[in-house]
């Protein structure tokens, strides 16, 4: 009898919507809003399209929505969905008015859902294929819906014309991980791509808990990935369990004469109470004691039990396997300071081979900094520069035409500055940090919420076949809060960064840290922190900032 009901209300609703007149008429109570949220193949529900009818009576019944997807569609939607949240304006899965597998240029989702008076919440919801173009468009368009026997446009449409497609390559509890956090991702002298990331087992906090390095790797340009590996893990050292054994915030690097791959991460030992003594459980009090950048987390000294540990392990087969970490606190950190630390993202290698890691710390008054620490032996010897700032922390390094190096800093003094001076710290060094310059954009060309970002150098040849680069930068594009992951693009070596060229990858809130790199002459990728994957890989034609580049 069931089966029968639904059959009639189907073909009911294909009569009415079929039968009634091909044209619609704008009704000011219809609303619709697309968001710029990526469509993310491994996401079972991206919502696209917010529709907010008013119904001035209560008694209509909305039997069908059209959607426009674009002729990319069919490739990259495997279904569009259309949930009922009443009268609340968020999205969440709540009552489903229907769904639709038959994807085109536009979508019709048939259902039958009786609305209450007033405010009625409708979210048209998408679904990635499992093979989709990962460089490819959908759009997002509501055409009209069908209430009762009439056809309805929306009185005005607001946001993007287009979404663009991704992986959710990490999320909330893949694996059985609580939470993924603090990207890094780079391109191997063989075109492997490697994306970092913590492994934060048991929660979403960070050190000191149970973290380890975790890495996944695709051979195919981001296409595929294979399944995740585990880089550094200090298990259960010293006689404690692993929840005071983590490893956080690391930084990959590639040695591009060696073809050798270094991953450097943070290590914190054991877990202290206000008197320094080991605890055996997180409490709040300790949780306020035992952060690596607070007092009580890492301090002056050199040993396990005092300060925080740099580590850094190494992959000779193209980050297939890992070594044992090699600990170069004692190396690279002076003894009066409370801490030294990769700083996340990616490394470089400069035109002499000269392998950096951008890193950061608190010096001997506690005061964070930042600055590099670079190798001329292949790995063997490190040495870390003069401070590049203070009062700054997470950075990203690229050397410019001249040789220089410019770093590219999280400052927080922007915590307090929302006005014209709100911006990314940037200096820049002639001599690998032993002097540092501010660079004329510093404190205004690129602004910030407080949050790590991700500079990049892309080199392509013109059309002529002439060498030519490009910076890249990422991070959430707002003074106030880590929304509107963006890139932008310097033709100038950084000097400005043009809004036309602006891309907005994802409008919604995430914990916004992103790490760029070269796919290859055409392409790069991005692995960011965002609204709707803790771990978010897309990639973007340079084509859309740029010519397209001679191979």
């Amino acid at each position: 009898m069931r089966l029968c009901k639904e059959i009639f209300t189907l073909v009911f609703t294909a009569i009415v919507f079929y039968g009634c007149s091909g044209q619609s008429e704008i009704n000011s109570s219809l609303r619709s809003r697309t968001f710029n949220y990526p469509v993310l193949q491994g996401k079972r529900y991206v919502p696209a399209i917010r529709v907010i009818y008013d119904s001035k009576e209560g008694d209509e019944t909305v039997r069908a929505v059209t959607v426009i997807t674009g002729d990319a569609a069919k490739i990259n939607l495997d279904s569009v969905m259309v949930f009922y949240n009443e009268g609340d304006t968020l999205f969440y899965e709540g009552r489903i008015f229907g769904a639709s597998t038959d994807i085109g240029r536009e979508v019709v989702v048939n259902g039958s859902q009786k609305l209450r008076k007033g405010i009625n919440v409708f979210w048209v919801v998408y679904s990635a294929s499992d093979h989709p173009d990962f460089e490819a468009t959908v759009s997002a368009d509501l055409k009209y819906f069908l209430v009762d026997d009439k056809k309805y446009s929306p009185v005005k449409q607001s946001g993007p014309d287009l979404l663009r497609m991704g992986i959710a390559l990490r999320k909330h509890n893949d694996d059985g991980v609580h939470t993924y956090r603090i990207p890094g991702l780079t391109t191997t002298n063989k075109g492997t791509l490697l994306a970092i990331y913590d492994v934060r087992r048991n929660s979403g906090r960070d050190l000191q808990g149970d973290i380890d390095i975790g890495v996944s790797r695709s051979t195919d340009g981001g296409e595929t990935w294979e399944p995740m590996r585990i880089a550094l893990d200090m298990g259960e050292w010293g006689g404690l369990p692993q929840k005071f054994n983590g490893v956080s915030d690391a930084n990959i690097l590639i040695d591009k004469k060696t073809g050798d791959i270094y991953i450097a991460g943070l290590w914190m030992y054991g877990v202290m109470d206000k008197n320094g003594n080991w605890i055996e459980g997180l409490t709040e009090e300790s949780k306020a004691w035992n952060h690596q950048w607070r007092e009580k987390g890492s301090q002056p000294g050199f040993d396990p039990k005092q300060t925080s540990q740099f580590l850094i392990t190494k992959s000779t087969d193209d980050g297939k396997t890992w070594s044992k970490p090699v600990n170069i606190t004692r190396m690279c950190k002076k003894k009066e300071w409370w801490l030294f630390a990769p700083a996340p993202g990616h490394g470089i290698t400069l035109k002499d081979g000269t392998i950096v890691f951008p890193t950061q710390g608190r010096d001997e008054k506690g005061l964070p900094f930042s600055n590099i620490t670079y190798s001329k032996d292949g790995g063997r010897t490190w040495i870390t520069s003069n401070p590049a700032a203070h009062n700054t922390t997470e950075s990203m390094a690229v050397e410019l035409p001249d040789g220089s190096i410019m770093l590219n800093m999280r400052d927080n003094r922007n915590r307090k500055e929302k006005g014209d001076k709100n911006g990314r710290n940037v200096v820049v060094t002639y001599d690998l940090g032993k002097t540092w310059t501010e660079h004329n954009t510093s404190h205004g060309a690129l602004i910030e919420p407080v949050c790590m970002a991700s500079i990049h150098r892309h080199d392509y040849k013109d059309k002529d076949g002439n060498p030519q680069s490009v910076l890249f930068f990422s991070n959430p594009n707002s003074k106030f809060r880590r929304i509107k992951q963006t890139i932008k693009v310097s033709f100038d070596n950084g000097n400005t960064w043009p809004e036309k060229y602006w891309i907005e990858l994802d409008e919604g809130g995430g914990a916004g840290y992103s790490c760029l790199t070269t796919i290859d002459d055409n392409t790069i990728g991005i692995l960011y922190e965002g609204s709707q994957a803790q771990m978010t890989f897309q990639k973007i034609d340079v084509s859309e900032f740029i010519a397209p580049p001679v191979l």
